[in-house]
C-alpha cells in the first residue's frame, strides 16, 4: 500500500512502474505488494508500512442510563456489564422473533445480511475512498440486489410452488428466472466495465473482487441460514443458538480464568474460554435439544399453505425426533449403573453441531480477527455498544450455517413428498397425467394398488 500513500501526498502515479514502460496500461494502482518494485518484500515491514488505516470512530453509542449506571467501574468491569447487559437485550429479542415465526425470522435474516454487508462495504469505502472511484458503491449495491433476486428467487420456486401456481406473472418470473438473474448481473459487469478509469485500474478490479468476496461470505451463507430455516426451526434456532453459547461461555470463562493466549490474531482470546466454552456448549446443545424435539412446531419442516396463506409446521415428526432407547456401552454402565438411556437421536447429533460450533465456529471470529487487523480497526462498526458491529456477531454464524446445510444434506434429509408435490403442480396437465400413469401401473405391479381401484380409470 506504499504507493497508495505516495499518492495521498501528491507523487507523480506514473513515476512509479515495474519496467519503467506501460505507465497507462497499469495505471498507477500499484498496491505495493511484497516482491514488486520498492523493496517491500519483507513480511515484516507490511503490517505497519503497507496496510491502509479505516478512520478511526470516536463515537460512543452506549444507552445514556447505562453508561450513568456503570460509570463508577474501572472499564474491565465496565465494559463486561454493558456486554452482558445487551448480550441478555439481543438474546431476549431473538426469543421474540422466533415467537412471531418464520415469515419473520426470514425478515430479520435479510436484515442482518444487508447490515453486515454494508459494513463490510464500508471498510473497502473508507479506505479508498479519496481515489473517487467511479460507481463503487453504487455496483456494491446493485450486485447485492442482483444476487439476492437470484437467490430469494430459488427460494420461492422451491417453497412456494402452490402461490406460483396461482399467479401467472409469477410463474413467468420463475420460468425464466435464471436467465433473469444472469441478464442482471451481466447489466451490473457491463456497468463496471465502462467505469474503468485509466490510472484506477488496478485498483478498481481490487475493489470489484472486494465486493464478490463479500457477498459470497455474507449473501451465499445467509442464504444457507434460510434454508435450514425450511428444513425446520430446530434446524435454525440449535445452531444459532449454540454459536451464541460458545461466545458467552468461552468469554465467561475467558473473562474469570483467562491466562494463556490462545492466537495471535485475537490476543484476548485464551485457552481457558476455548475449553470452557467447548464444554459449556456441548451440555447446552444436548439439553437444548431434548427441549426441542418434543415440540411439532419446532421438528417439521416450515411449508406454505396455500388454502390459508400461511407458514405451517404440521408433520408426523421423523423418526431422529422420537425417543429410542440405546444400551450403553458395559465401561458407561459400570461407571453410571445404567443399562440403557432414553434419548431422541436428534441430540446425538447436537453433540456433532456442538462440538463444531465450539471447535471450528470460532475459526470465523478468528477469520475476521484477521480481516479487522489488517485494516487496523477494532470492530466493523459501532452498532452495538461493548459488541462492535453487526458483523462481529455474526462471523461465526455465516461458518456455522453452511456447516449445518452441509450435515443436513448428507446426514439427515431424505426425499420430501411435498416438494416433489409442487414441482408436478408446476407441469403442464399432459406431462402430470404421464406421471400420474405411471405411477398407478408402478403401485400396481408391487400390489400396493389394487387393480380394481384403476378400472375406472
Amino acid at each position: 500500500m506504499t504507493e497508495l500513500r505516495m499518492r495521498g501526498k501528491g507523487a507523480d502515479p506514473d513515476s512509479v512502474s515495474e519496467n519503467g514502460d506501460n505507465k497507462e496500461a497499469d495505471g498507477g494502482d500499484r498496491l505495493g505488494l511484497p516482491g514488486e518494485a520498492g523493496g517491500e518484500g519483507d513480511g515484516d515491514s507490511e503490517s505497519k508500512a503497507d496496510t491502509p488505516e479505516v478512520p478511526p470512530s470516536t463515537a460512543d453509542n452506549t444507552p445514556h442510563f447505562l453508561n450513568k449506571a456503570v460509570e463508577g467501574l474501572n472499564p474491565r468491569w465496565k465494559n463486561w456489564w454493558i456486554r452482558g447487559v445487551l448480550s441478555l437485550a439481543m438474546i431476549s429479542g431473538f426469543f421474540m422473533i422466533i415467537y412471531l415465526g418464520p415469515i419473520m425470522l426470514i425478515l430479520v435474516v435479510m436484515t442482518i445480511q444487508i447490515k453486515c454487508f454494508q459494513e463490510i462495504i464500508d471498510i473497502g469505502y473508507r479506505v479508498y475512498h479519496s481515489y473517487e472511484l467511479p460507481w463503487f458503491r453504487t455496483l456494491s449495491w446493485y450486485f447485492l440486489i442482483c444476487v439476492n433476486y437470484f437467490f430469494y428467487g430459488e427460494t420461492l420456486a422451491e417453497y412456494f410452488g402452490a402461490l406460483v401456481q396461482r399467479e401467472d406473472s409469477l410463474q413467468f418470473l420463475v420460468r425464466y428466472h435464471r436467465f433473469i438473474s444472469f441478464a442482471f448481473y451481466l447489466a451490473g459487469f457491463c456497468m463496471f466495465v465502462l467505469s474503468l478509469v485509466k490510472k484506477h485500474y488496478r485498483l478498481q478490479f481490487y475493489m470489484f473482487a472486494w465486493t464478490h468476496v463479500t457477498l459470497l461470505i455474507v449473501v451465499t451463507q445467509s442464504h444457507l441460514v434460510i434454508q435450514n430455516l425450511f428444513e425446520g426451526m430446530i434446524w435454525f434456532i440449535v445452531p444459532i443458538s449454540i454459536v451464541i453459547c460458545n461466545d458467552i461461555m468461552a468469554y465467561l470463562f475467558g473473562f474469570f480464568f483467562g491466562r494463556t493466549p490462545l492466537i495471535k490474531l485475537s490476543p484476548k482470546k485464551t485457552w481457558e474460554g476455548f475449553i470452557g466454552g467447548f464444554f459449556g456448549t456441548l451440555v447446552f446443545g444436548f439439553i437444548l435439544a431434548y427441549l426441542l424435539a418434543q415440540f411439532q412446531y419446532f421438528v417439521c419442516p416450515v411449508e406454505y399453505n396455500s388454502e390459508t396463506n400461511r407458514f405451517t409446521a404440521e408433520c408426523e415428526p421423523s423418526d431422529i425426533f422420537v425417543m429410542h432407547q440405546y444400551t450403553l456401552p458395559s465401561t458407561v454402565q459400570d461407571i453410571l449403573t445404567w443399562k440403557t438411556v432414553n434419548l431422541y437421536p436428534y441430540q446425538i447429533h447436537s453433540v456433532a453441531l456442538s462440538t463444531f460450533g465450539s471447535l471450528i465456529g470460532p475459526f470465523g471470529g478468528f477469520f475476521a480477527s484477521g480481516f479487522k487487523r489488517a485494516f487496523k480497526i477494532k470492530d466493523f462498526a459501532d452498532t452495538i455498544p461493548g459488541h462492535g458491529g453487526i458483523m462481529d456477531r455474526f462471523d461465526c454464524q455465516y461458518l456455522m450455517a453452511t456447516f449445518t446445510h452441509v450435515y443436513i444434506a448428507s446426514f439427515i434429509r431424505g426425499p420430501n413428498p411435498s416438494k416433489v408435490l409442487q414441482q408436478l403442480l408446476v407441469l403442464q396437465p399432459k406431462q402430470q397425467l404421464s406421471v400420474f400413469f405411471t405411477m398407478r401401473d408402478r403401485l400396481r405391479d408391487r400390489g400396493i394398488l389394487p387393480p380394481a381401484a384403476t378400472d375406472p380409470m
